[in-house]
């Protein structure tokens, strides 16, 4: 059981709710695959603020706080200026919108290779400071120490292979990965390499589909694609890609929507009443008797 906060949508203030709701368990999540079969696959979407995490929670089982908010949501070149206190300030905004999905919080650049320890300091704020479930980070078989040594100290982990945008400066771009035989096994050995330390899930971005399709089948975990294989066990977004926030997103994206247009068109709507003096509604703003 967890406590959370639901907006107030006619104040924007965020209440403690009356009772204990149920959030799905990072447990109840990973039982999906059982026997190398994902009978339901899962939904997972990006979110980064209350608000945003209180309109995708219901149609989600896993809610991700990603360091893409570096771009997103600050406009910085990668994710690789994101701190620690960015994650859990947003983190924690996203486990007080939602209630019924489970928040996984990446941990960003810097504050998890050095060691398990330091990935143990960082996964623990992050989780004691956010309420979320569980924590991601990048790399394959070179973070399956870490992952092991998480897992064994009560943090679940989600790892991510494949297209790892803070190896951006190593990969030299966010290029399609697993084109070659060599890269295409190094893929799927990571994956078996994660799935072998105890992570719950793993995160396949920007793989060639049989690369994905092979991972997926030799762990025992579940799979998230993007940009990988509609065969993986689930599937993520950056959601303001799929809302079309953005004039360009990766080829692989579907946009659901064209939010973008309608901010904008709405923004000249306004502007145009405010400069012709001819505000709707403002006749019934406060007057003092």
């Amino acid at each position: 059981m967890s406590t959370t906060f639901q907006l107030d949508t006619s104040t924007s203030r965020a209440h403690p709710t009356p009772t204990p709701l149920r959030r799905l368990s990072i447990p109840a999540v990973r039982q999906r695959k059982a026997d190398g079969v994902t009978t339901e696959p899962v939904v997972m979407l990006t979110a980064y603020t209350a608000r945003q995490a209180q309109l995708l929670d219901e149609h989600c089982d896993l809610l991700l706080c990603g360091d893409s908010l570096g771009q997103v949501i600050y406009g910085l070149p990668s994710s690789l200026q994101v701190t620690l206190d960015m994650m859990i300030a947003h983190g924690a905004a996203v486990v007080r919108g939602s209630y019924h999905a489970a928040v996984v919080v990446d941990l960003p650049f810097g504050t998890y290779e050095a060691s398990p320890e330091q990935a143990l300091a960082s996964a623990t704020r992050v989780l004691a400071e956010t309420g979320c479930s569980a924590v991601k980070l990048e790399g394959g078989a070179v973070m399956a120490e870490t992952v092991t040594f998480l897992s064994q100290r009560g943090v679940p982990v989600m790892g991510h292979v494949g297209l790892t945008p803070q190896a951006v400066n190593t990969l030299g771009g966010y290029n399609a990965r697993g084109r070659s035989a060599a890269e295409a096994e190094k893929i799927v050995s990571d994956a078996v390499a994660l799935d072998q330390a105890g992570a719950f899930a793993i995160v396949i971005e920007g793989v060639v589909e049989p690369i994905a399709i092979e991972a997926t089948k030799a762990v025992a975990c579940l799979t998230i694609g993007i940009g990988a294989s509609n065969q993986c066990d689930g599937q993520v977004l950056v959601t303001e890609d799929m809302l079309g926030m953005f004039e360009r997103v990766p080829r692989f994206v579907k946009r659901y929507a064209e939010i973008a247009g309608v901010i904008s068109s709405a923004a000249e709507s306004y502007a145009a009443n405010v400069r012709a003096r001819s505000f709707p509604g403002i006749e019934q703003t406060y007057q003092p008797k």
